[in-house]
């Protein structure tokens, strides 16, 4: 059945995830009927410290009291702009010290993308079978799906596909590429882990050739995967680091992230060489180091739980109608026998009060990825949830 949001209002699908929304806190959802729902897919790795965070709140209510929007981008001295990017410094490596502010996940992407063309003064552009970066006309060149593409052809020349976690592929980057884009961690590819020393094989072979390499965290970021980034676990730091969903603590922002010497390109010949009106938005700049700060609290804890409560969720989750489980910290693909047993499973789920969803490029799989800061109890309680939908399977 088919049941549109409203006529006023642009769809994305004939059959959207209908709930009503009335109220989200903490990990719950809750619709206008009153139905509480287990929020286990956090916005697409986006509520990383639940709902409206009481610290978030603050830090968004204090901003607006002094300012919004005032002008373009890098015109004007902000401080919630600067304080971001000063505590995005001293979080990151070495080699990460410049931070540009966008809008939203795809447009870090589009620009990551421009900047390694830029510096480089190449085109060609390599990325991954399986890989996605977004939906705007660029990142889309970058993304795998070809039936989310074709439709919207001619995209972006000179950009080939290689095989992910192939040491053997490596050699197609060469001193034509520009730039490589790759996520550590696939997410839409139903989560896939790279071999320990992949990325760092494909690092050194960047580096032999002066390709840039363009780290996508944009779903892995900000502690999903049970480190800071997902890069940590694989001891090799980008040339650009891509940041957003997990970045704003509830709000819509994004960042590419290079060093001083490749930045500074984007700033001459031409001037401009990358402009926003609204990235940098105060109140989103508020909002996302508020969002570091409670992840840092207690020294980093609620990062380096996730492990342990992914770990947890997985042995719950154990069961005969699973064929596989891939998961890092607590990003999950749950593979099922086809896509018809995971619609199932994702509305079973829905109607019992937990919210799973789907992958758009690995049908046979369903997501689960939620808040970090999500109990004990309330892991049991959605896990119970999960299983008597495949119990019921049988």
């Amino acid at each position: 059945m088919s049941y549109p949001l409203s006529p006023a209002l642009a769809h994305t699908t004939k059959m959207p995830f209908r709930i009503d929304v009335e109220k989200a806190e903490g990990v719950f959802i809750f619709d206008k009927n009153g139905k509480k729902y287990l929020d286990f897919i956090s916005g697409i790795s986006v509520s990383n410290i639940g709902h409206r965070h009481p610290h978030v709140v603050k830090a968004i209510k204090d901003q607006l009291d002094h300012y919004m929007h005032t002008m373009v981008y890098g015109e004007f001295h902000q401080d919630p702009q600067i304080n971001l990017a000063e505590k995005l410094n001293d979080i990151l490596p070495k080699g990460l010290d410049v931070s540009y502010f966008v809008n939203s996940g795809t447009e870090a992407n589009e620009a990551a993308l421009k900047l390694a063309k830029r510096y480089t003064g190449r085109h060609k552009l390599i990325s991954f079978v399986g890989a996605y970066h977004g939906n705007t006309h660029g990142s889309m060149s970058v993304s795998f799906n070809e039936l989310k593409k074709a439709p919207f052809r001619p995209l972006l020349p000179g950009v080939e596909f290689i095989r992910f976690n192939d040491k053997n592929e490596l050699q197609k980057i060469n001193e034509e590429i520009a730039g490589v884009i790759v996520e550590p961690v696939q997410g839409d590819a139903g989560v896939r882990i790279p071999d320990q020393d992949y990325l760092q094989a494909l690092k050194k072979r960047c580096e032999e050739v002066g390709a840039l390499l363009i780290f996508d965290e944009i779903q892995t970021g900000f502690g999903r995967t049970g480190k800071l980034f997902a890069f940590e676990h694989y001891n090799v730091v980008p040339d650009i680091l891509t940041i957003a969903k997990g970045f704003g603590g509830g709000m819509p922002i994004g960042a590419f992230i290079s060093s001083h010497m490749i930045m500074d390109v984007l700033t001459e010949h031409p001037a401009l060489g990358h402009i926003t009106t609204f990235g940098g938005h105060p109140v989103n700049c508020a909002s996302a180091l508020a969002n570091i700060e409670v992840l840092e609290g207690d020294n980093w804890s609620i990062i380096k739980d996730a492990e342990r409560k992914g770990a947890m969720i997985e042995k719950l989750l154990i069961h005969p109608e699973v064929i596989e489980i891939r998961r890092k910290g607590l990003f999950f693909a749950i593979q099922m026998k086809n896509a018809e047993t995971v619609a199932k499973v994702v509305n079973g789920c829905k109607e019992k009060g937990l919210l799973s969803y789907w992958f758009l490029s690995n049908p046979d799989s369903f997501r689960i990825a939620p808040p970090l800061t999500v109990s004990n109890e309330e892991i049991n309680e959605g896990c119970q949830i999960i299983r008597s939908v495949f119990d019921n399977l049988v």
